[in-house]
């Protein structure tokens, strides 16, 4: 079986076994450990870790029943306290898996929950720590069967779920092409008109003419107004500023032409107040650098985008929880193309907006595509500048899209 990330308290996760982030000595702390134990029955469950186990060292594991929790087991790991990621903890939380997934297989556990073993309290890194969980747990299912849960549950992480989960929805809705929209654009699509149908001469003058006043706000931008929206309306392809009927121009009831998804192209009415900035003196040589790598390679254009950040490599394959030695090839190797997913997750990770995005991801042969869900959701991150890994994957299981960290 897999493992499978997801959102919840884990206190109330229906699996045979749960583990808990314990302290070594015989107390209760604060975080995933206090929840366990008054879910559990406190004064017992206290009670029993104090008369039956004792003191037990950071790695280690040890088993106490379940008593008023769903699990029939409670195995506890001794999380490490994270110092500077050189004292040994990253031996020791890699031991609280393994020592946690080997004592459920002694006890015939056919399902167990974690959460993100010292990622509150404790102070471990969040991204780090979900690489290691993910590596001891993959690397246990290669040769066991167990239904196996990460749980994540906290309040900055349940926030940001329930922030992002209704506008993602109306995200996927807007964007992602469903059954292919006409199997790659066999027709354009034109909202809830076609073409041929009741309605369309007329839906398609009255957009236009929204849209082009809209867009012909700021002077001498009219024909800009026409070329875009001849584009939406025309498959794709611009049209010439002279191809549309005048009679397009009349204006319209509102509410035919409710094109939400171009709104967002649209200038606003302070366009005209923007337009003095001088380009020269603002862009030029940002943009005179960017010149500079219009030959670059995969691996040359994300280190240049790195540096250019200020960003450390470590921070960056980090935040993507993409594998180190992975890394390194893609740093070592200029030719080296890494997988797609590989890619989209160092967007992520080394927070670039959308235009970076596809420019990068061009370097090596991908592109984000509306006809591919991963694709949508990962745009919806990086558009709205979110670069958690960890909750775009959770994102992901619940849209029933594979897994990139599981």
């Amino acid at each position: 079986m897999a493992l499978k990330i997801v959102r919840n308290d884990i206190t109330r996760m229906d699996t045979q076994a749960i583990v808990n982030t314990a302290g070594a000595q015989p107390a209760v702390g604060a975080g995933c450990d206090s929840a366990v134990y008054k879910a559990a029955g406190y004064d017992r469950l206290l009670a029993y870790r104090t008369e039956n186990i004792g003191y037990v060292e950071e790695g280690g594991v040890f088993v106490t029943p379940g008593f008023d929790l769903k699990a029939e087991y409670i195995i506890h790991a001794v999380s490490p306290h994270y110092s500077d990621g050189n004292s040994g903890e990253e031996e020791k939380l890699r031991n609280c898996y393994k020592k946690s997934l080997d004592k459920a297989k002694e006890l015939g556990v056919v399902s167990i929950a974690f959460p993100l073993i010292a990622t509150g309290s404790f102070g471990y890194p969040k991204e780090e720590g979900m690489r290691i969980a993910a590596d001891e747990i993959n690397a246990f299912l290669l040769s066991n069967d167990m239904e196996i849960y990460l749980v994540v549950f906290d309040s900055t992480s349940t926030a940001l779920g329930e922030k992002i989960y209704p506008d993602l929805e109306a995200y996927i809705d807007r964007n992602y092409v469903k059954e292919k929209r006409e199997e790659e654009y066999g027709d354009a699509y034109y909202g809830s008109i076609r073409p041929g149908e009741e309605g369309y001469d007329e839906y398609r003058r009255s957009a236009y003419a929204l849209n082009s006043r809209l867009m012909g706000s700021a002077a001498g931008s009219a024909d800009k107004g026409r070329r875009l929206f001849g584009s939406l309306i025309g498959g794709g392809k611009a049209a010439k500023a002279d191809s549309i009927p005048a009679e397009a121009e009349e204006v319209y009831e509102p509410q035919i032409c409710a094109a939400p998804i171009y709104a967002a192209s649209l200038p606003k009415e302070t366009a005209d107040e923007e337009a003095d900035i001088d380009f020269v003196e603002e862009h030029e040589s940002k943009l005179n650098e960017r010149m500079k790598h219009l030959s670059d390679t995969y691996s040359e254009y994300l280190m240049y985008l790195i540096a250019d950040k200020g960003m450390s490599n470590a921070e960056v394959y980090k935040r993507a929880i993409v594998d180190k030695k992975v890394f390194s090839k893609i740093k070592n190797n200029p030719e080296y193309h890494p997988q797609k997913l590989t890619a989209l997750c160092l967007c992520i990770g080394a927070k670039l907006n959308m235009d970076e995005s596809r420019d990068l991801l061009a370097r090596a042969g991908y592109a984000l595509s509306p006809c591919d869900k991963t694709d949508v959701i990962f745009s919806y991150f990086i558009e709205n500048e979110i670069y958690d890994m960890i909750e775009l994957d959770i994102q992901l299981e619940e849209h029933g899209q594979q897994c990139i960290i599981a």
